[in-house]
């Protein structure tokens, strides 16, 4: 599986989506990839020759040079189908009234694994996730701000609300693979923010750096493919911070309340979901006993 991005402008998506999903439906990928006028965002499984291949590709183009990939071993594909989609920004922070993030112009200054973790350990630091709520709630750093929020461009606003308190201080940002921080930080340097940084390459570079190998994240990192949660912490300080909304027992393993209108992902261990079924509270539970659907399924497989 390969996890990438690329800022560089393309001055025609549609012809380079049209390149990009034959050479892919050729090498018989599959995963999900954005392509906007600011680059490319994507993740792909394959076979190990084809996933090479289509390395070799990318990093042939000239509109991609210095690509960077992220790779993991998988048992088989991690998605059903290969979605590739054109979109106006390949990371949307949400700025419609006043220009978009060029994390080609301006960022946040990058820190390695190793820096990341030392600057953690300064006094008066402030750590802040750069993603989206439920991606915390499965797994963070150690005494990071979680910011109470269900989409990448509300940002924003949260973080102008937040300037005050962080004027004067040395601001951390993470993200999955490092994307969305590029802008993140970015935008906070535009807001008059001075000492601002990111963690390069995201907690998945975080997780397999030879050094830290994960040290105080806690939980699991929420991907968006089938595996939903990944290892990244290999360390003594390894927990699971997650638990099951029925009995509160430690539980990692997401899954969908099965209330169709709900949908919402939640913790439920085996056993409750056997006993109590995958349902978020009794209103869902209830709701859809009215409907006729079942609330526990004795053969159903947690996530």
């Amino acid at each position: 599986m390969l996890l990438y991005y690329r800022y560089t402008s393309i001055a025609d998506p549609a012809a380079y989506h049209a390149a990009h999903r034959a050479l892919c439906e050729s090498l018989e990928l599959r995963g999900r990839i954005i392509i906007g006028h600011e680059g490319i965002n994507g993740t792909v499984s394959g076979t190990v020759e084809n996933t090479n291949r289509y390395r070799a590709a990318l990093e042939a183009d000239p509109l991609l040079a210095g690509i960077e990939f992220k790779i993991d071993p998988t048992d088989g594909h991690v998605f059903p189908k290969l979605s590739i989609k054109v979109r106006d920004e390949i990371v949307t922070l949400g700025l419609p009234d006043e220009a978009d993030i060029d994390p080609n112009a301006l960022t946040g200054g990058r820190l390695s694994p190793v820096e990341f973790y030392e600057a953690m350990q300064e006094e008066d630091v402030v750590v802040i996730d750069g993603r989206n709520d439920y991606e915390a709630e499965l797994g963070r750093f150690k005494n990071a701000i979680c910011p109470p929020l269900r989409s990448f461009r509300d940002f924003p606003d949260w973080l102008r609300d937040k300037l005050p308190d962080l004027r004067g201080r040395k601001i951390l940002t993470y993200c999955t693979g490092g994307i969305r921080c590029e802008k993140l930080s970015g935008f906070l340097r535009r807001e008059g923010l001075d000492e601002v940084y990111q963690l390069d390459g995201g907690i998945v570079t975080y997780g397999k750096d030879p050094e830290v190998r994960g040290r105080d994240f806690e939980g699991l990192c929420y991907v968006f493919d089938e595996r939903i949660g990944v290892e990244v912490n290999h360390t003594e300080t390894r927990r699971i911070i997650t638990r099951c909304r029925v009995c509160g027992s430690v539980e990692s393993r997401y899954g969908n309340c099965r209330w169709p209108d709900c949908n919402e992902q939640i913790f439920v261990c085996p056993p409750c979901r056997e006993s109590h079924g995958l349902f978020c509270g009794e209103s869902c539970r209830e709701a859809a006993r009215a409907e006729g659907l079942p609330a526990v399924v004795p053969s159903e497989n947690p996530v």
